[in-house]
């Protein structure tokens, strides 16, 4: 016989965005039984919510947690996060058919990874990461640079026809096996390097299994419009479910194309493309340091990167190409991780002090660290205005995430505070939207978007996914000069019935 738990008292926020009303959650075992008003069972287990929200387990549509949720890690878990979609940005762990070295070497920038992870398929892992005793529900869409390295290692080039069936079947088959989607990284190498003709492709394939396309687009600066209607294009052509992932208007002189931006999305919306996109709630972001690079820089991995930087030519053609695309100041920009203890000392600096330190330029600052580092340099990003970010996380076609992924040294704060941030900060003091639309942006919508079925609401015969706060006292501790700070006002969190915190 399941144990019964009643969540007796609380302020139910189901998830739909409707006005938030006070009732009783029954849950039987793994399933949510009833709702509202009903005869409590004699047996069951009473947990007193009065004074608190009780609301649908948070779901993190953008997370890049790939290999870290393997390790039971609870960052999200202390957020309320009962669910994480991964895959984001063109990289999966899987598949790495004969190339895993590359996909290693590829992705540990933004996985944290080691050199021994990898799986051939959706099938292995997603049966590793949703094991019993994982932490949270893993979704997963498959990666367009690892897919590309699968069949061809890290060529920066137009890949042939053998190739382009290749992913085609890989993508397929991923679909068959579970993954709910496809993810680009249109910034990073070797994904970059891909035409309009291969994304059509391999898009008409995610139509097909009625998935769903994520991309980060190929410019967030100064070409932000072009990358957006690049992106609504493939979506009119092959009929694809179109999600544009942390949208935003980089640096200060592109500020007002973020108006633009939404307009564009709006009208292709207007005309019936399946579009909507996501974004975090801070004005800073956070990548690699090789983002900063001209993406053929890095073709052929990290030795090859390695002679490139080592080359006075090569130096100055990349700081050409750098300077004349680079939205930030170097002011903007600050080193948040990096490999060695050596150069441990200058995180939390910005380029522009580190470069002052070594008596350089900025441009050489940044090419002799990742020389030092052999890449391995992760950076924060002050990228937008607050009034922006306001707009882009109050739009109604927004979904909230937190991006936020693991790095050695300092993470940026959203990995640790994204979901009590919102709640405390933005709703409760600044009042920049309801509480019944927050959720709605972390719960249901999500799971809606994203074809996350029996999740994100409040409803009879849904997983018993469940977090309870406190609305008086939810809020981020993490800060970008001490991030990793646990929240405040998560009480409970449960998944599939059983209490995780």
């Amino acid at each position: 016989m399941t144990e019964q738990l009643v969540l007796q008292g609380g302020t139910l926020a189901d998830g739909s965005g409707v006005p938030l009303l006070r009732g009783d959650v029954l849950l039987d075992g793994d399933t949510i039984a009833a709702i509202g008003n009903f005869p409590i069972p004699p047996d069951a287990r009473i947990l007193d919510c009065t004074n608190h929200i009780v609301a649908p387990g948070f779901i993190d549509a953008h997370s890049h947690s790939d290999l870290q949720i393997l390790e039971g890690r609870r960052e999200k878990l202390l957020q309320g996060v009962t669910s994480e979609v991964v895959g984001n940005c063109g990289f999966s762990p899987y598949p790495q058919g004969d190339h895993a070295t590359e996909l290693r070497d590829f992705a540990n920038g933004i996985f944290c990874g080691n050199e021994h992870w990898g799986w051939e398929s959706a099938r292995g892992y997603l049966a590793q990461s949703n094991s019993k005793q994982s932490v949270a529900s893993v979704f997963s869409l498959i990666g367009h640079g690892s897919l590309r390295i699968a069949v061809a290692g890290n060529q920066m080039n137009t890949l042939p026809e053998d190739k382009i069936v290749a992913m085609e079947g890989y993508l397929s088959r991923a679909f068959a096996e579970g993954a709910i989607g496809f993810s680009t990284g249109l910034m990073y190498a070797p994904g970059s390097s891909a035409d309009q003709a291969e994304l059509i492709r391999l898009c008409r394939v995610v139509a097909d299994f009625n998935k769903i396309y994520c991309t980060h687009m190929r410019d967030y600066g100064f070409r932000l419009l072009e990358a957006i209607d690049e992106q609504i294009v493939l979506a009119e052509r092959t009929g694809c479910r179109l999600q544009i992932s942390h949208l935003q208007a980089v640096g200060r002189a592109n500020r007002d194309l973020n108006n633009r931006a939404l307009e564009r999305i709006e009208e292709a919306h207007a005309r019936g493309v399946d579009i909507a996109f996501d974004c975090y709630p801070y004005t800073a972001g956070s990548t690699v340091m090789t983002q900063l690079l001209p993406q053929w820089v890095l073709e052929g991995g990290t030795e090859t990167l390695m002679h490139r930087l080592g080359n006075k030519a090569e130096r100055d053609r990349m700081e050409d190409e750098m300077l004349h695309t680079m939205a930030n100041l170097w002011s903007e920009l600050i080193v948040s991780a990096i490999g060695s203890a050596a150069n441990a000392s200058l995180v939390g600096k910005t380029l522009e002090e580190i470069a002052s330190l070594r008596h350089q330029r900025a441009a050489d600052t940044v090419f002799d660290l990742l020389l030092e580092e052999r890449g391995q340099v992760n950076i924060l990003e002050y990228n937008q205005s607050e009034e922006n970010l306001r707009r882009n996380l109050n739009h109604p076609l927004a979904i909230i995430i937190s991006d936020g992924f693991y790095v050695k040294g300092r993470p940026h704060p959203r990995l640790h505070g994204t979901f009590p941030e919102l709640l405390g900060n933005l709703c409760r003091d600044r009042k920049w939207m309801t509480t019944e639309t927050a959720i709605h942006k972390i719960t249901g919508f999500p799971a809606s978007r994203f074809g996350i079925g029996n999740r994100g609401f409040l409803r009879k015969g849904y997983a018993a996914d469940i977090t309870v706060y406190d609305p008086a006292t939810i809020r981020s501790l993490a800060t970008y000069e001490d991030p990793t700070r646990a929240p405040e006002g998560i009480l409970h969190v449960i998944r599939a019935g059983q209490s995780l915190l």
